[in-house]
């Protein structure tokens, strides 16, 4: 199993929460490689989008500025 792999089940594991939600998509994001959070951002919205469309954009617009500042 991938770590990929993995995050997807913790985060259907917690779905029933938005903030345990949140905090396990923002420790996924931390120790994933960027092309592993290109794909889990798109099955995250593929999978909670309806959800939790503000906290998954909430969380991967933040590596964006990120990026931005670190640049």
């Amino acid at each position: 199993m991938t770590t990929l792999d993995y995050v997807k089940v913790i985060l259907e594991k917690v779905s029933f929460d938005a903030k345990l939600f949140e905090k396990e998509l923002r420790k996924a994001i931390k120790t994933l490689l960027t092309e592993e959070i290109k794909e889990l951002r798109t099955w995250c919205s593929d999978q909670f989008g309806k959800m939790y469309y503000q906290v998954i954009e909430k969380c991967f617009n933040r590596i964006r500025r990120k990026k931005l500042t670190v640049t």
